[in-house]
């Protein structure tokens, strides 16, 4: 018998659905014949063409993905797949924890080997009739092994250690568990490219020269010590280019794509890297793990007035309340809240993305940085007329066009 709870799941996992498609849709459709004239100078007709297509393929490709993972979905709900699997794992083991390790790890596995498909299309087929793949069958199943390993030190770690706090401690188990999800999070941003990035891609420094001198003359005049560049082989996956900047405090590291070096002149690479430090400058880090902790703490928090309400467990298929099948309830129930927390930190992400262009404006140059956009913009055959509803949703850049204009004033 489907309760209220059921109910609203379904309704909640429909209108996340409906919800992109119409984003899609809008997108797909917002079309300019002729690009703003700040624009003009980045595509040929053709490759502005060519460019519109792969949007096009890109669209299509979310519709059936999502359309799948949408039936799956409805298949566990109705069928009660998660609730039937629960008693099944009853029967192998008594111990708790174990027994929400081997349910979240096996769903986990199971989505990651239907969803294995399509990433193989995405990778071997759409992006290689673009040019972009580089990725090789080989690096592509490392990639994974790694990933699977990674996901069950961390993922199942991080799981486990939850579900043994709130055994012990109940309803109040979210506050603890917060700190704990917030120490990770802070150890994984000041190490993740010294223990994580290491086992998919080399990471050498920087060699001397005259690229690594205009940097280093940037730094001094920017009043930022740089002790750490390093040149990352991203040309081993894919032809796109790009450059971030990571870690906190003495960790801190600027990482360039070789792609960018290959792609972009040296005063352009300036021009990021300036955009770059002026993330940190500006302490969009720091104030992004502020942000992401309350909203784990917003999270946690509704979590536990929902996780022993037997109505949860029911809705899936289950008996009673138990942590993992009201986790998994809750997830999908969060979904909207979800939505509206991210679009307020895509929106912030945009207010940061301009303060960083203005940063890399005032203490390097605005042309540099206009022409390196423009030509990442291009090797990536980037849409430049996204429909602005799909910025509001998704975007956590702002489009190139008003980058531009915002550069330029």
């Amino acid at each position: 018998m489907y309760n209220k709870v059921f109910v609203l799941l379904i309704g909640v996992l429909v209108f996340g659905y409906v919800l992109e498609r119409i984003l899609d849709r809008l997108n797909l459709s917002h079309t300019l014949p002729v690009l703003p004239e700040e624009l003009a100078d980045i595509f040929d007709p053709d490759e502005y063409k060519r460019s519109q297509m792969y949007k096009r393929d890109n669209t299509r490709f979310s519709f059936f993905t999502s359309s799948a993972g949408l039936v799956v979905m409805l298949l566990l709900f109705i069928l009660g797949g998660f609730g039937w699997f629960d008693g099944l794992i009853a029967g192998i083991t008594s111990h708790y924890i174990i027994h929400v390790l081997i349910f979240f790890g096996t769903f986990a596995l199971l989505s990651d080997i239907l969803t294995t498909p399509f990433d193989l299309y995405n990778t071997f087929v759409l992006e290689e009739r673009y040019g972009f793949n580089r990725t090789t069958a080989r690096t592509y199943i490392m990639d994974k092994v790694k990933g699977w390993l990674i996901g069950a030190l961390i993922g199942g770690g991080l799981l486990a250690l939850i579900t043994w706090i709130y055994m012990l401690t109940g309803p109040w188990f979210w506050l603890i568990a917060l700190g704990l999800v917030t120490l990770v999070s802070l150890f994984l941003t000041m190490f993740y490219s010294n223990l994580i990035v290491p086992l998919f891609n080399k990471q050498t420094p920087l060699e001397e020269g005259s690229l690594r001198g205009k940097i280093e003359e940037f730094a001094v005049n920017a009043g930022f010590k740089l002790d750490n560049i390093y040149v990352m082989d991203g040309s081993k996956r894919s032809s796109k280019a790009n450059a971030y900047f990571t870690g906190l405090g003495p960790k801190k590291r600027i990482v360039l794509f070789d792609t960018l070096i290959e792609d972009l002149e040296e005063e352009e690479i300036v021009a990021v890297l300036a955009h770059e430090v002026g993330h940190y400058k500006k302490k969009h880090s720091t104030t992004g793990l502020i942000l992401a902790t309350v909203q784990s703490a917003i999270m946690f928090y509704l979590f536990s007035l929902f996780v022993g309400v037997d109505s949860f467990a029911v809705a899936l298929g289950g008996s009673e309340a138990s942590f993992h099948l009201g986790l998994v309830a809750f997830g999908v129930l969060y979904s909207p809240i979800s939505m509206l927390t991210g679009l307020l930190t895509n929106a912030l992400s945009r207010h940061n993305e301009y303060q960083a262009d203005n940063f890399a404006k005032d203490k390097y140059e605005a042309d540099s940085l206009i022409s390196s956009l423009k030509k990442l913009s291009k090797n990536n055959l980037s849409n430049l007329t996204p429909h602005p509803a799909y910025v509001f949703f998704h975007y956590s850049h702002p489009p190139l066009l008003q980058r531009i204009r915002s550069l330029k004033k």
